[in-house]
C-alpha cells in the first residue's frame, strides 16, 4: 500500500493563490534539491511560480517508491498511478529521469513532464522556470500554458 502524505499552505492573506501561475512540480528527495528520478521521488515539491516570484504551495510524501533498477516488483503493484494523482493540477513536472510508461501517464493528465538529467538546486529551477516566464517561452513552455489556460501577458512597454 502506498501511502500518500500533503502538507499544503492554506491559502490567505499573507499567503494567496495566485490565479494565472505555472504550477510546477519537482521530484526530490530532500525538499532542497530536484535530484530524483519520477517513481523513485520520496517528495514532490510544489511551487506557483509567476513573472515576478514564485510560492511554495505544498510538499506532496509517498512512503514506497521504486529503487531505480528499472524492475517492477509484482503485477498489479502500480506505484506510479498515485503519484499522477497527487500531482494533478500541476503543469510541468521536474524530475532527474522518468520511464516511457510514466511519461504517458503523466502527459495524459496534462502535465508536461520535464527530465534535467542532473542534480541541482530547487532555487534554480525556480528561478529558470521564471526567467522563462518574463522573457520569450519556448514552444514547449507555450504550450504548456496554453493547455493551462494561461495567457501570455503581452507586453506594453512599447506602446504610447
Amino acid at each position: 500500500m502506498n501511502s500518500v502524505r500533503r502538507l499544503s499552505l492554506v491559502a490567505d492573506e499573507i499567503h494567496p493563490r495566485h490565479p494565472g501561475a505555472l504550477r510546477i512540480a519537482i521530484a526530490t528527495q530532500d525538499m532542497k534539491a530536484l535530484n530524483a528520478h519520477f517513481g523513485s521521488a520520496k517528495h514532490f515539491a510544489i511551487y506557483d511560480v509567476m513573472r515576478d516570484g514564485w510560492d511554495f504551495v505544498e510538499a506532496v510524501s509517498f512512503d514506497d517508491v521504486s529503487d531505480e533498477t528499472g524492475k517492477h516488483r509484482i503485477e498489479g503493484d502500480d506505484r506510479i498511478t498515485p503519484k499522477v494523482n497527487a500531482l494533478r493540477g500541476c503543469h510541468l513536472l521536474f524530475c532527474v529521469a522518468i520511464g516511457g510508461p510514466s511519461a504517458a501517464k503523466v502527459v495524459s493528465a496534462k502535465i508536461h513532464p520535464i527530465k534535467v538529467g542532473h542534480p541541482e538546486p530547487i532555487q534554480d529551477v525556480l528561478s529558470r522556470t521564471q526567467k522563462m516566464l518574463k522573457t520569450a517561452p519556448p514552444p514547449w513552455l507555450r504550450k504548456a500554458l496554453a493547455q493551462a489556460g494561461i495567457a501570455e501577458k503581452k507586453s506594453f512597454e512599447d506602446e504610447d
